[in-house]
């Protein structure tokens, strides 16, 4: 697969993840963090905020990788 059509699908799939991690966190948000004090509402959003990295990771990895070479 070249490196063009690796980074439209790996464009593609971040779009889709990060939209439904986003919702997946304002779904945890509304619930379980409204209630909870100042500290650890703060403590969630940084850590989920930076969350989504971790998975994204191997998709960017992979997307960069140098096409084979034509022999």
């Amino acid at each position: 697969m070249r490196r063009r059509t690796r980074k439209f699908i790996g464009a593609v799939t971040m779009l889709v993840f990060v939209c439904v991690y986003a919702l997946g966190a304002m779904t945890v948000a509304q619930g379980a963090i409204q209630d909870a004090g100042k500290l650890a509402q703060a403590l969630f959003y940084v850590v989920v905020g930076l969350g989504w990295i971790l998975p994204i990771m191997p998709l960017i990895r992979w997307m960069e990788r140098p096409d084979p070479e034509d022999a």
